[in-house]
């Protein structure tokens, strides 16, 4: 499927096109479950009726948290950005909500202790352990905040509940990584 070089564009005026390789009628039947309905409108009340536009993420993530009457949110942040994730829980906080913050480094596991192929003996970032620590302290969901790239993935894949991504590390761009691709679209339209 290559749907940013399709002109038809079928799927905005809700026909299918007919390339896509699953089967319509099992996935409204799976809409329709009560758990993913919950959530289709939840979202739905961040962006209709012209809400879109209106909130921040972090707005849209409490407002979400809200709506779907999670009681323990959890936040995964990198140590790099732990200002941020005081900030984080201080708002959290005001708007009456708890918190469990994890950071990277919790166990202290050394790099090389957990890297085969690492010799470097300084503290580790340990994204197994942030999802452990979250299960363990029954996060029903969590915000995911500056997890490096790989890291990120180890967290998700152990996470027992729903998650969300708040901050896509990219320390070249000041974590805003569609920069990167708006200047190369600008270098190549340039030339």
């Amino acid at each position: 499927m290559d749907c940013v070089s399709c002109s038809a564009k079928t799927c905005r005026k809700t026909e299918s096109c007919g390339a896509e390789k699953f089967d319509v009628s099992e996935l409204q039947a799976d809409y329709e479950l009560e758990s993913n309905q919950k959530i289709l409108q939840s979202a739905s009340q961040l962006v209709d009726n012209g809400r879109a536009g209106s909130l921040s993420r972090l707005d849209e993530i409490i407002e979400f948290i809200q709506t779907m009457n999670y009681k323990k949110p959890g936040l995964a942040y990198c140590y790099g950005m732990e200002q941020d994730a005081k900030l984080v829980k201080q708002i959290f906080k005001s708007r009456g909500l708890g918190l469990k913050t994890v950071s990277c480094t919790v166990g202290g596991v050394a790099q090389d202790d957990i890297n085969k192929a690492g010799c470097i003996h300084k503290v580790s970032c340990n994204p197994l352990g942030q999802s452990r620590q979250l299960n363990a302290e029954a996060a029903d969901f969590v915000i995911v905040m500056g997890i490096c790239l790989g890291h990120d993935i180890l967290l998700q894949r152990e996470l027992k509940a729903d998650f969300t991504t708040f901050v896509v590390k990219d320390r070249v761009y000041n974590h805003a990584p569609l920069m990167a691709v708006r200047q190369a679209g600008k270098a190549e339209i340039s030339q």
